[in-house]
């Protein structure tokens, strides 16, 4: 739902969207992370899409990117697919981050502590996470991603001037 959220409030070329892939918005913002290490790179997750691939955690910490920020939204629910609960709330995300290995770790549970961390997140020490609590529910009116995989996919290469393989 935030992928969703997200394109129907304020869609821009440099957002890719990750249709489909439950728990790999990490593992591909790692990716690029490491191959333009001169940008910036946020993942905006929810808790159940890190929960479906927690290694990921262990691998952006191993791989260490100084330009990698990670912004969990944790509603300790699965809002995508039926608002099924998860185990977020005995399993703290910011706890695993800071285990892994990321270098700044941040849970926020209310807005005041959401503007007083946006203020400085960008500018601490990477990989870095901010675990932002939310209610749980889905805003109404949320329509699906338009762009096919494959236009989101040619629309952020060139707006990342990401080169395409030869086969």
């Amino acid at each position: 739902m935030i992928g969703r959220e997200l394109y129907t409030h304020a869609d821009a070329p440099s957002r890719f969207y990750m249709i489909g892939s439950m728990g790999l918005a990490s593992s591909i913002g790692l990716g690029l992370a490491l191959v333009q290490p001169s940008r910036t790179v946020v993942v905006f997750d929810g808790d159940g899409n890190v929960l479906m691939n927690m290694g990921a955690l262990g691998s952006v910490a191993a791989a260490a990117p100084p330009n990698f920020y990670h912004v969990v939204f944790d509603n300790a629910a699965h809002g995508s697919t039926g608002d099924q609960r998860t185990i977020s709330d005995r399993v703290p995300l910011d706890a695993v981050a800071r285990a892994a290995g990321y270098r700044s770790v941040v849970r926020v549970r209310d807005e005041q502590a959401l503007t007083d961390a946006l203020r400085s997140f960008l500018h601490t020490p990477a990989p870095a996470m901010l675990v932002v609590d939310v209610e749980r529910g889905n805003q109404p009116g949320i329509g699906r991603v338009e762009p096919s995989p494959s236009e989101l996919t040619a629309r952020f290469r060139a707006r990342a001037t990401l080169k395409t393989r030869s086969a």
